[in-house]
This record gives C-alpha cells, sequence and structure tokens, in this order.
C-alpha cells in the first residue's frame, strides 16, 4: 500500500436544511485514512461532480422518499457524488493495480474505500480525467433511448446551462437535429449556449411569458422536449408543441431548486386539451433504465472530442475546503456545465 498520511480529509452533513443549503449545512473533517475491507479498493480521489441535486438528498424527509435515485444524508453523514481517483491499493484477485483511474459514487473525500461492485475502472487515456464526470451520457440516453431525436427535429432543453443541458444541445445537433432551443437565467449564459454549444436560440427566465419567447425562439414549433426543469417552462413547451411531439421529463429543478420547501415537489398545470389534440408524449425518464447506453455514449464521447466536434463545459474548483461553498454556488447557478471540484 506504500507510505499514506494517518489522516484525510471529508465533507459532512452537520444538519439537513429548512429550505435552500447554506455553508453552515456544510463542514470539512479530518478523519483517519479508511481501511478496506476485503472486497473493497482504496481510492485516492482526484475529483468529484458538483450537483444540485445534494439538496434530494439532505433535506427533512429524504428518507421517505420512494423512487429517489440518491441516498438520503442525516445529520454526521459525509456527502456523495461521482468522482474520479487512483488505485492505491486492491485485492489481488481483483484486476486493479495501484494507479489505475477508476470512477466511483464516493466523492467529497480525499481517500475512498469503495466496494468492488460500486467502482469502474476508466480507460487508460492522456485525456483530462475530468471529462468522466460529466452528464453528457444522461442526455445521450434521453436522446438515443428516451426519445430518439428525428433528422429534422425542432428540440426544446429546459435547463440548458446545467451539467446536463450543456451537453444536450450539442448531442442533439450531433444526432441530426434541425434547430436546438434552450433556456438559462441569464444572457451571459445565453451567448455562451449559442456561441458553440449547440444552441440556436435561448429563451430566458424572468425576459417575459416562456411561452411567447419559446414561440419567437421555435416558429415552426417544437417536436422533442428535454425538461429538467417543470414549472412554466414544461408547460410552455406543450403550448408550443407540435403535432405527435415526444416530451421527455429527466428533472424538477423548479421544486428542486425552490427556496422553500424540501425540493421534492415540482407542481405544474399542463394543459391536458393539448396532449389530446395533439397527441403529445409525455414520459418521465432516468438513463438509468437503459444502462448500455453508457459504454456507447463513452465511445461516441471520445470519438467526438477527438474530431474536436464536442466541447465539454465545466468549472473547476480547487480544494475540498471550498466544496461546500461549490455546492450553494451550483444551486443558484452561479456557473455553467459542470461543476467538479478537484481534491
Amino acid at each position: 500500500m506504500g507510505v499514506l498520511p494517518a489522516t484525510s480529509h471529508e465533507v459532512r452533513l452537520v444538519a439537513r436544511p429548512h429550505g435552500l443549503p447554506t455553508a453552515e449545512n456544510f463542514a470539512v473533517v479530518e478523519v483517519p485514512v479508511p481501511v478496506p475491507a476485503e472486497n473493497e479498493v482504496l481510492v485516492r480521489n482526484h475529483a468529484f461532480r458538483v450537483s444540485a441535486s445534494v439538496r434530494m438528498m439532505i433535506s427533512e424527509g429524504a428518507e421517505a422518499v420512494e423512487g429517489v435515485p440518491f441516498p438520503a444524508l442525516g445529520p454526521g453523514d459525509t456527502v456523495a457524488e461521482q468522482a474520479v481517483g487512483e488505485v492505491v491499493a486492491a485485492p489481488g484477485d481483483s484486476g486493479l493495480e495501484p494507479g489505475d483511474l477508476v470512477s466511483h459514487h464516493l466523492g467529497y473525500r480525499e481517500y475512498a474505500a469503495v466496494p468492488l461492485a460500486g467502482l469502474t475502472r476508466l480507460p487508460e487515456r492522456p485525456d483530462d480525467p475530468i471529462v468522466h464526470l460529466g452528464h453528457g451520457w444522461t442526455a445521450y440516453a434521453a436522446l438515443t433511448r428516451g426519445v430518439p431525436i428525428q433528422p429534422g427535429d425542432t428540440v426544446f432543453v429546459s435547463g440548458a446551462s446545467g451539467a446536463i443541458g450543456s451537453m444536450a444541445g450539442q448531442i442533439a445537433r450531433l444526432l441530426g437535429a434541425g434547430r436546438v432551443v434552450g433556456s438559462a437565467g441569464s444572457q451571459a449564459k445565453a451567448d455562451l449556449l449559442t456561441g458553440g454549444l449547440g444552441y440556436d436560440a435561448v429563451v430566458l427566465r424572468g425576459a417575459g411569458p416562456i411561452a411567447e419567447q419559446l414561440r419567437r425562439a421555435a416558429p415552426d414549433g417544437v417536436d422533442v422536449v428535454l425538461d429538467s426543469v417543470g414549472g412554466e417552462q414544461l408547460a410552455a413547451s406543450i403550448a408550443v408543441a407540435n403535432q405527435g411531439a415526444r416530451v421527455l421529463v429527466i428533472g424538477a429543478l423548479s421544486g428542486q431548486l425552490a427556496t422553500t420547501g424540501a425540493g421534492r415537489t415540482a407542481p405544474v398545470e399542463l394543459d391536458s386539451f393539448q396532449l389530446l389534440l395533439k397527441k403529445i408524449s409525455l414520459r418521465g425518464y432516468s438513463a438509468d433504465d437503459d444502462p448500455e447506453a453508457l459504454p456507447e455514449w463513452n465511445r461516441a464521447f471520445a470519438d467526438w472530442l477527438g474530431a474536436g466536434a464536442i466541447a465539454f463545459p465545466h468549472e473547476r474548483i480547487k480544494g475540498l475546503a471550498n466544496a461546500p461553498q461549490a455546492i450553494l454556488d451550483t444551486i443558484g447557478g452561479r456557473y455553467l456545465g459542470t461543476v467538479v471540484v478537484e481534491v
């Protein structure tokens, strides 16, 4: 195993928030370096992803909600998210060697003892390992399995500046979409999205009724909707949808990031008459429903990156001590793309 430090650091939940979290809800603590069990691998984390979905994990009553694909966290628990790191020690029959690059879900800590079943060995590539923390595969699975793009489709992506949305516009274009429209919270983000991330136009939250903006941005209507926001934006997409439009709901940020409540409800009023008249299909979706899409995405992403056909928008935050503030800034919509903390 070599010489290891005696202690490590990790981010823990101090108290569950009432409404949106604050810095006082988290603490960076010093702990002993974990000793891996017989079926575990000791990993030195290099970086981990920060997602707004952490609010669902830490809010009051999180453990009582069925079907949420995130573990509920209570006071004293270490926060968790997707991470990439380097193998320090592994069981002899695991096929892993010290120095191997791996991915797992025990981020927010310097060292992690990861069960073999929860670990993925990453390809030996010279690329920045940060790319393995992207959410592009979620968008790829959604647009190839959940609601397959057809050549020439007009696509609307709500929450376009997020980790998924900032990849979805590019992926939709590469899959043959004719026009791609997104939504964002600022003109600065809109300019970045239309400046090379696959979007033809962006509607702005707070700049007037979303439905009116969307009609101007998509004058021929919308064929495919990839919705991660809900609320007014989902209702607007139904209003502007074409005959036979396909709507895929992959998130509910309008409720998840609400300033009050626990972030687990996202009420919306939809015109069901439009669903009936236009024969619109509407369904919820998780990329976990189609696990075979992940290796397919990894190959496609590598090819597109190598060809310069796709970008990976992201923000790097240096140092574990800055992780709590990174959570707050991500929830507050400060960044565009995937947010990662380098340990």
